[in-house]
C-alpha cells in the first residue's frame, strides 16, 4: 500500500501468490477506509459556530488571503451560503483595517537576525511594490507601495527598516540602479551583490532561441538534401548544404552550452543566490 515495494517482490518474500497479495491489500484498504469513515448521516449537525461580526470579519480575509479568492467571490459566499449581504466596498475596508493592524505589528518587529537581504520590486498593476526577504526565513521585512522606485524611495525605506534594527552582513538584489543607489545611500558600503534569477531567465529565451534557429537551419539542411538527391546539383549547392549543416550545429550547441549554464546556477539555489562576480 505504501508502494515501497512490487506485488512480484512481497509474493516470493513470503511463499504465497500474487492473487493473495493483492486480496490482503484490498482488505487492508477497506479497513482502513472503515476506520476513518465518519458513522453520521450527511445531515447531522457535526458543531455550532457563533456567528459574529468579528468571525465574520475573518471569514472574509480567509477566503482572500488563504484561499486566494477576489472581493467579488466573498461577496457571493457570504451571500449563498450565510445569507448576510455585503459590499465589495465593504470587503475593502476590511482589508484596509487588517492592513493597518499588520503594519503596527509589523512595525515592532526586531529586524537585527537578518544576515542577509533578498530586495527587489514587484508591480500592482503599474504601482511598484518595493519588497525585502531575509533569506534565511523568508520573512518579509519590506513591502511597500511607492509612487516611485527611485534611489531617495528605496533609502528612505531601507532606512525606516534600519530602526527596527536591519543590518544584514550583504544583500541580494537584481540590477535596478534606483535600488542600488538608494542602498548605498542609506547604508554606504555594504556589499551589494546580485541574483541569478534575471540570467537564468534570459539564458532560457535564449536557450529557446537558439533551439528555435537549430530547427530552421535543420529543415533547410533536409530541404536542400532532398533537392540534392532528386538532381544532382553544383559545387555551390553542396556548399549551401554544408554551411545549413555547420549552421544547424552551431545553434544546437550554443543551446545546449546555454542550458548547461542555467542547470548550474539552478543547481541547489532559490530563485535569488548570490552571484559575486556580476
Amino acid at each position: 500500500m505504501a508502494r515501497t515495494a512490487t506485488i512480484t517482490d512481497l509474493a516470493a518474500g513470503h511463499d504465497v501468490s500474487r492473487k493473495f497479495v493483492y486480496q490482503q491489500a484490498n482488505k487492508a484498504s477497506a479497513a482502513l477506509a472503515e476506520v476513518f469513515s465518519s458513522s453520521a448521516p450527511d445531515d447531522e449537525v457535526l458543531f455550532a459556530l457563533p456567528v459574529t461580526k468579528t468571525w465574520l470579519r475573518q471569514l472574509t480575509l480567509g477566503v482572500t488571503l488563504i484561499g486566494h479568492g477576489s472581493y467579488r467571490g466573498v461577496v457571493e459566499l457570504m451571500r449563498d451560503l450565510l445569507g448576510v449581504r455585503i459590499s465589495e466596498g465593504t470587503v475593502h475596508n476590511v482589508h484596509q483595517a487588517a492592513a493597518r493592524q499588520a503594519g503596527a505589528i509589523n512595525r515592532g518587529i526586531d529586524l537585527s537576525p537578518i544576515r542577509v537581504g533578498l530586495q527587489d520590486e514587484i508591480f500592482q498593476g503599474s504601482q511598484p511594490v518595493l519588497a525585502g526577504v531575509d533569506a534565511r526565513s523568508t520573512y518579509c521585512y519590506l513591502l511597500a507601495a511607492a509612487e516611485h522606485r527611485d534611489a531617495d524611495t528605496w533609502g528612505i525605506h531601507l532606512l525606516d527598516a534600519s530602526r527596527q534594527g536591519l543590518n544584514p552582513d550583504y544583500t541580494i538584489p537584481d540590477a535596478g540602479q534606483g535600488l542600488r543607489a538608494g542602498q548605498k545611500a542609506a547604508w554606504g558600503d555594504k556589499p551589494c551583490h546580485g541574483d541569478v534569477f534575471h540570467i537564468q531567465h534570459q539564458c532560457e529565451s535564449l536557450a529557446n532561441t537558439l533551439a528555435g534557429i537549430a530547427k530552421g537551419a535543420r529543415s533547410r539542411r533536409k530541404k536542400l538534401q532532398a533537392k540534392n538527391g532528386k538532381a544532382r546539383q553544383g559545387p555551390e549547392f553542396v556548399e549551401r548544404i554544408a554551411l545549413a549543416w555547420q549552421a544547424e550545429a552551431g545553434a544546437h550547441t550554443l543551446a545546449v552550452d546555454i542550458r548547461t549554464l542555467i542547470a548550474w546556477l539552478s543547481q541547489g539555489s532559490p530563485q535569488k543566490t548570490e552571484f559575486k562576480t556580476l
